[in-house]
């Protein structure tokens, strides 16, 4: 029997996609100062966006910051207090929802239930007026596209959570808006199947080449699926980057700590001087040394964010001489099978998260609760941070 053809890798793709550095792009959706009030209540504060077209795009953030109300404006569900909403350069605020070629898709999946996962699909096609084989042409593709084909005489009910999401995501396609819309959509679905649909939910935005927004507050989610990031807090952005930059250069303590774990070392500026700063922090009498260029007063407040992944936990004290450490007594460990977390209390009574990659199968553990431990990191795997 031949092998299954394997599919082209999508990555070179991804990575080669940046049209938000190209300063002559023009963007396909542009939020201009927009703000939305409910009330007294502010849910959207003066924001500016720009979304490029075949970007997916994230809009991440805890419950109430804005994110949602942001996706809805777009759509049409809500129109802006103040401000404009631009699609392909076309200001589109006072435009009903059925007029603008963009599509959503519920965290709900708001399927019919007395109706197939094939009239399901066709709802949207035949409320648009296409013609009865063109738009059997179009199900069947849409069908395949989310590999559903098997199941297209079944009603939801029938469906696995899976299942019913990407029924959800074929008639959320079948018109081909020019952006869909995903609000929450992986959130029904348990953690394992969770994060394979995130792969294909990629591999499918960049096979259409279409620009897909999501809304969520899974960080992770966010981290997965997205070219780009906007993190928001009280209906404003407070950074804008790829996923790596978020990670690894977030521009405040707030992104810091929203996007995976953190420790935040609170000190003052001691010396900043030809790229190198040292901090003077109580978590330790020798200053913290950090290597990445930052505007910082001397004397002022800074704070290292330092990732737990980026820190080296040892039984035996470093050579003299060595920048960065803290000694410390294990008070806490997590066994996450790929991974062990360390929190290790030091004498300030501060506690310090580090992890460590299990590398080999666990029978004794080499570092046990109570033991006294020396953590220590290179001085530019830190993240000096002013505000």
């Amino acid at each position: 029997m031949p092998a299954a053809p394997v599919k082209a890798a999508l990555g070179p793709v991804r990575r080669a996609f940046s049209p938000w550095t190209d300063p002559a792009a023009k963007p396909l959706i542009r939020f201009e100062n927009v703000t939305k009030r409910f009330g007294d209540f502010t849910a959207v504060d003066n924001l500016t966006l720009n979304i490029y077209e075949r970007e997916f795009f994230a809009l991440l953030g805890p419950s109430g910051c804005g994110k949602t109300t942001l996706m809805r404006m777009l759509a049409g569900f809500e129109d802006p207090t103040e401000g404009h909403v631009f699609l392909e350069g076309r200001d589109i605020v006072g435009t009903p929802p059925y007029k603008r070629p963009v599509n959503m898709m519920f965290q709900s999946y708001a399927l019919f239930p007395h109706m197939s996962v094939t009239d399901n699909v066709a709802f949207g096609l035949k409320q648009a007026g296409m013609p009865k084989e063109e738009r059997a042409k179009r199900v069947d593709e849409m069908l395949t596209l989310v590999k559903l084909t098997q199941f297209a005489k079944r009603k939801p009910h029938q469906l696995s959570g899976g299942q019913r999401q990407r029924v959800a995501l074929a008639r959320s396609l079948a018109l081909k808006p020019r952006v869909l819309l995903l609000d929450e959509p992986l959130g029904a679905l348990d953690k394992k199947l969770r994060e394979e649909t995130q792969f294909e939910l990629t591999d499918l935005q960049v096979t259409l080449g279409m620009t897909f927004l999501i809304v969520t507050h899974d960080q992770e989610e966010a981290m997965t699926v997205a070219d780009r990031i906007a993190v928001m807090n009280h209906g404003e952005i407070i950074q804008v980057a790829t996923p790596g930059e978020i990670y690894e250069q977030p521009n405040s303590r707030y992104v810091a700590d929203f996007i995976g774990d953190v420790n935040i070392i609170p000190g003052k500026v001691e010396n900043n001087a030809s790229g190198n700063v040292k901090l003077k922090s109580e978590w330790t009498d020798a200053p913290i040394l950090v290597t990445n260029p930052v505007e910082c007063a001397q004397g002022g407040d800074a704070w290292l964010a330092l990732r737990p992944e980026k820190l080296i936990v040892a039984l035996e004290p470093p050579p003299p001489g060595t920048p960065n450490v803290l000694a410390g007594e294990v008070w806490d460990i997590g066994y996450l099978g790929d991974l062990s977390v360390y929190r290790v209390k030091i004498p300030s009574g501060d506690i310090v998260k580090a992890t460590v990659t299990n590398r080999t199968r666990l029978v004794e553990r080499p570092i046990s609760w109570e033991d006294k431990v020396w953590l220590t990191w290179a001085p530019e795997q830190g993240v000096l941070l002013t505000n």
